[in-house]
């Protein structure tokens, strides 16, 4: 399965699933639920935070959350 820190920058893809436990409430509160959009805007070096863009909010996310939630791609 594919996840949030496989995705290129300016690709987009919906959320399928995620572990509850692992995953900060406070980005849950921010909208990133199963069926929302993502779109990854910018990577940084050496492994550093993805920023995306979920339902209108720019966020930034540590890329080891970012490989916890599962998603489908969009065309």
């Amino acid at each position: 399965m594919l996840t949030v820190a496989d995705l290129q920058k300016g690709e987009k893809a919906v959320i399928l699933d995620f572990p509850v436990d692992t995953i900060p409430l406070k980005l849950i509160e921010m909208g990133c639920l199963p069926g929302n959009e993502v779109e990854l805007i910018q990577t940084t070096l050496f492994n550093g935070p993805l920023f995306l863009m979920i339902n209108g909010s720019n966020i930034a996310i540590r890329k080891n959350t970012a490989a916890e939630i599962l998603i489908e791609k969009v065309l």
